[in-house]
């Protein structure tokens, strides 16, 4: 049976809830395709006490997308372990408080897509509704917009449209894949956040990008604000302005 994708409004409900009273839990962390954005490695990494790089060489696999052309990380899953994630146990996730988008946001689909009038990024919300899945037949009832708020969604959708923004406009400007020094600047300001402050130390701020000294500062040690300055120092390098 195939899955159903059923579109949901913020303030639609839907009943599901997964415990591991739930018959199939932990049975959705095996045998999956685990896509990994920019926030979700800076997440699992601080989660771990590891440095970008060793969490990409330990934990991840890289393809260049066929559709976007632009490098996509994978968890690396356990082959001796039927496929399954390698941060599930019996007991569950041992990573939760700091799990990925696609895991806290499901039964939930999001889709993000660029308004041709505004520019604005506009989302949509679907359930996927797999027949597999007993989560479905639990008691619980909520909204789109509740299941956001107690899954702590927010600011993982606040990072990944920083993300889809660069997608549209590479989508829009740049058809072609990303040649091979593209792809380095896209690794490094996105997913290699440990390496990408060494360059900045190293080679400085692009001419482009004017900045004081406290906000110069304030990049070199918050990490999350380097993050986000990554997504407009790429746009500067792959389109020319941020």
């Amino acid at each position: 049976m195939e899955t159903d994708f059923i579109p949901l409004e913020l303030d639609d409900t839907f009943r599901f809830a997964c415990s591991p009273e739930v018959p199939c839990f932990n049975q959705c962390c095996r045998d999956i395709n685990q896509y990994l954005t920019p926030y979700d490695i800076y997440r699992l990494k601080n989660r771990l006490n590891m440095t970008s790089g060793d969490f990409l060489n330990q934990f991840t696999v890289e393809h260049i997308g066929p559709q976007t052309g632009l490098p996509i990380v994978s968890l690396k899953a356990l082959p001796q372990e039927d496929l399954r994630c390698p941060f599930v146990s019996d007991e569950g996730c041992q990573v939760y408080e700091d799990r990925p988008a696609s895991c806290r946001t499901y039964p939930l689909a999001r889709a993000v897509s660029q308004s041709r009038d505004t520019g604005q990024l506009v989302e949509n919300y679907a359930l996927m509704q797999e027949p597999h899945c007993q989560g479905f037949d639990q008691e619980r009832v909520q909204t789109v917009r509740e299941w956001i708020e107690d899954q702590e969604i927010e600011q993982y959708n606040r990072f990944n449209d920083m993300l889809m923004t660069i997608i549209s406009r590479k989508n829009q400007h740049k058809r072609s894949p990303l040649d091979l020094r593209e792809q380095h600047l896209f690794r490094l300001a996105l997913y290699d956040l440990d390496a990408f402050k060494t360059h900045l130390e190293k080679k400085g701020f692009p001419d482009g990008i004017k900045l004081d000294g406290g906000k110069r500062e304030a990049l070199l040690t918050d990490e999350l604000e380097l993050l986000a300055f990554g997504h407009h120092w790429l746009q500067l390098m792959l389109f020319g302005k941020a």
